[in-house]
Order: C-alpha cells, then structure tokens, then sequence
C-alpha cells in the first residue's frame, strides 16, 4: 500500500483482525506502539486527501446487510458457498466507493479456498459482480500453501514489511507485491505496461520513496515512527526457541494453516475475539520450500512468552516436512483473472 501511495495512487483500505490461523493487518499495525486503527470515515477519508493512504479496521456501518447474511450463512453451514463469498467480499468493496479493484485471491491451505478450481471460480464470480457495478476488477490468484515470506507473528510481519520497503524483500513477497502493484497501476491510469509497472515499483522502493510513505501513514495516525526508522526498538519475546534440521535434504512442505495455527498458539493471534494478543509471539522461517538443508542446519526460530513451549517446538519440527529428494519450488502468482 505505501509503494502505490508513493507513486501517486490513493490508497484508502479498510483491513480485519486476526481469527483462528489468519492473520489480521488491524492487529499488525496495532502492534507499532501509538498507531490508530479505529478512524472515523471523515478521518479516513481526510488521510487519503492530506497524504495519499490510510489504513483502517473495518466498520460496522460498511455493508450492515453482510454481517446478517454472515450469520445466516453461519447457521445454516453455507459458508463456504462461492457465490456468498464472492457477494460478501464485493459488498464491501464497492459500498467503500472503490472505482477500481484489484484482488488477492490466496489459495491453497492456507487460505479458505484449497485449491486452484474454487480459487478461480471465486475469481470469475467477484470479476462478474465488478462488471454489474460498473467497476474494473482484476483478480490475482496467490499461493498460500505455505507462508507468503519468512515472519508470521504481529511485531515479526511489521519487521519483515519495514525491511522489505528498505529493499530485504523476500523473493515471493517480492513477486506477489510487483503482480498485484503493476495491475494497481494499470487500473488507476499510471501506465498501460505491467513489465514497466513493475520497474517503477523497484524504483520507488529503491530510492526510498515507499519506506518514506510508510513512516509519514504511521506518523499521520499518531504511531510513534521510531519504531519503524529503528525495529530493534521492538520488544522481543521471553524465549526464542531455534529449529535445527535433523537430517540432509530438501524443504518438502510447509503448510501455511498449520504455522498459522501454531503461532496463534504462542500468542501471535486469536481463538475468540476477546482475546489479547501478544504482538511478540510467532515464528521466523530460514528456508522456503524446495531449498536445500543441511543436518542441524537452522530451519526456524519460535517466539513465545508461555513458558511450556516444548510442545509447541515438536509441532513445528513436525510441520516442516524435510525429503531426501529434490523439490519444485512453487510459483507465488497462480493465475490472473480480468484482464
């Protein structure tokens, strides 16, 4: 969002809390010390004026409707139903006022739809829904059979975002950012060319201008900004528990849902809305799947303050699947629908 806000696309995006294995970006912008979240739409709205971008939690007056046939769909296990779904997410999108839409559609296990077939045919329905409305949408269909860069974990993801708008990005949050940036781009009228699209956002990232749109969203909404200019300042859970491999090989699997699960556990997110979260807690990655290890080789860290952990560090070891064999990476951007 600060990358497409530095070149000039105002960025006004409405984000969810955390709940069971998914991450929520409220939580994680929560986790910089003095950050508000809970804007009125008359602020919001001024943000994006004054500087371009604002990022809020969602609003109970934004779509009222949906939250009811939410909890209709609930009682009467429709939840999974795409057409729903895909009526729910673009509810939102256009009573918001978005002209144009570009959506991430994960897929895989860690994301609500499994496999690639769901994920498309949720695709097609909100691409179908975009076109009634008189509103452009592009969908970009994103692998989320394991965890998308190395952080999973409140202050751990704000870390990684901070660096990575520093030019550390990792190479699949690299690929997903430039995918779904360049289409930005393209519907906002900043360039017809999604090669192109994608030079400019390398730019604005390596001259500073995104790291420097961050820090002026942060400052904007009262966070303290020296958190972001210095992230050693951001406090570090009790015990940092590291993962050794135990044998040569290749990483095989990491399914995204249960690292998401696991560093709920620690504290990282929520089973019930009431909880409190330890913005310390959750797990870093070393390795992705397809790259090469070695015996006692560091594969991962787990962060947590609760003292019984033992359990938690057998999990992830399980959870972490090592073959003998050589493993196919997997490509980070699985399709792109409307184009």
């Amino acid at each position: 969002m600060p990358i497409m806000a530095a070149l000039g696309v105002n960025i006004a995006k409405m984000s969810g809390r955390s709940l069971g294995f998914t991450g929520g970006t409220a939580d994680k912008l929560e986790a910089i010390p003095g950050y508000n979240i809970n804007l009125s739409i008359e602020e919001f709205k001024e943000n994006v004026k004054k500087i371009g971008i604002s990022l809020i939690t969602q609003t109970g007056n934004l779509a009222p409707a949906d939250k009811k046939i939410y909890a209709l769909r609930d009682s009467i296990s429709c939840t999974s139903s795409i057409p729903l779904i895909a009526s729910s997410i673009m509810s939102k999108k256009i009573a918001a006022g978005a002209n144009k839409i570009v959506l991430d559609v994960t897929c895989g296990n860690g994301a609500f739809m499994k496999n690639i077939t769901d994920a498309k045919e949720l695709a097609i329905q909100m691409n179908k829904i975009g076109k009634l409305a008189n509103k452009e949408t592009i969908c970009v269909i994103t692998n989320m059979n394991e965890p998308l860069g190395y952080a999973v974990g409140n202050n751990l993801e704000i870390i990684e975002a901070v660096n990575s708008l520093k030019g550390q990005m990792p190479k699949d949050v690299e690929e997903v950012v430039l995918e779904l940036g360049a289409y930005m781009l393209k519907l906002a009228g900043k360039g017809e060319n999604i090669e192109e699209n994608k030079n400019k956002i390398q730019e604005t990232i390596k001259t500073g201008k995104a790291f420097h749109k961050f820090v002026e969203l942060v400052e904007n909404q009262g966070g303290d900004i020296t958190y972001i200019e210095n992230t050693n300042k951001f406090p570090k859970a009790k015990y940092e528990i590291v993962i050794l491999s135990k044998n040569d090989g290749y990483i095989k699997e990491i399914n995204a849902e249960e690292i998401g699960k696991l560093a709920s556990k620690l504290g990282a997110g929520r089973t019930k809305k009431e909880d409190r979260i330890d913005y310390t807690a959750g797990i870093v990655l070393n390795k992705k799947v397809g790259e090469q290890v070695k015996e006692n080789e560091k594969i991962a860290t787990l962060y947590t303050n609760k003292e019984q952990y033992e359990e938690a560090k057998e999990e992830l070891e399980k959870i972490i699947k090592i073959s003998e064999e050589r493993v196919e990476k997997e490509k980070a951007i699985l399709g792109i629908i409307g184009q």
